[in-house]
């Protein structure tokens, strides 16, 4: 379940592993691996993101009626004319559903790259949508992002490691790593406080390419934002995702504001 197509990176501090964004160019997406179809209807407030010409890149999440929480690395060197948020499709194939543009994009001003924390970004579309939103993870959270809790993963991404993109939205679910867990798998890439990570030590279960941007739930929650990793479900290798609680002020601030 990532994005499009790569942003590719030295991970390590030796360089000996590469890291994609769950993201890439506006041309080819890829969803959740491991995972199993799900419809719309049963989680109203998933979106996606589109081009002008209609491609899938990235996914996000409603999180009030005019507003969109999303990966920044998604929308950071995008104009507001360029992109649409689609919500209430289940198969990108369909017409089912609204197609809105967007009346602005704020980034978060810590944001440099996916790698480097505050990897998350608020859409302003330019209609409110009469749909159900989800409530964003704050300060007070804590319990949501426990070792071993139960999360949930949605994107419409591959569904393999350099596998084709799904037409139907995926869902997934993955374990809450500890940090020390993720730090151990990612070195000084990992910013504990700042990023989460979710998966299976033995893998099959991840989010892939074209699914950045998207949300990762628990406890009906939006506790994170589908960001980076090395491949997709490999052993060893969990999904990386933007810690929402992390930025919470930012965020409550950005979905409560008019611009």
């Amino acid at each position: 379940m990532l994005l499009a197509a790569l942003l590719w990176t030295a991970l390590t501090p030796l360089g000996t592993a590469v890291g994609e964004a769950r993201f890439g160019s506006l041309a080819a997406e890829r969803p959740v691996v491991g995972g199993e179809p799900a419809r719309v209807a049963d989680h109203p407030w998933v979106v996606y993101l589109t081009d002008r010409r209609g491609e899938q890149f990235c996914g996000g999440t409603l999180a009030a009626p005019d507003k969109v929480v999303t990966a920044a690395h998604c929308v950071a060197e995008q104009r507001p004319a360029d992109v649409r948020v689609v919500a209430g499709r289940t198969d990108k194939n369909s017409g089912a559903g609204t197609v809105t543009e967007l009346a602005g994009i704020w980034t978060h001003p810590d944001y440099g790259s996916a790698y480097g924390g505050a990897d998350v970004a608020v859409l302003t579309l330019r209609s409110s949508l009469s749909r159900p939103t989800l409530v964003l993870a704050d300060e007070q959270d804590d319990q949501l992002y426990r070792p071993g809790r139960t999360a949930t993963v949605l994107g419409w991404g591959a569904t393999s490691e350099g596998g084709v993109p799904a037409d139907v939205l995926r869902r997934a679910e993955v374990p809450i790593r500890a940090d020390s867990e993720c730090s151990a798998a990612y070195g000084g890439d990992f910013v504990p406080g700042a990023m989460v990570c979710a998966g299976y030590p033995e893998g099959g279960v991840d989010s892939c390419q074209g699914d950045s941007g998207g949300p990762l739930t628990t406890g009906g929650k939006l506790v994170g934002v589908v960001s980076w990793g090395i491949g997709c479900a490999r052993p060893g290798n969990p999904g990386v995702y933007t810690e929402v609680a992390a930025y919470a002020d930012s965020l409550r601030a950005r979905v409560g504001s008019r611009g």
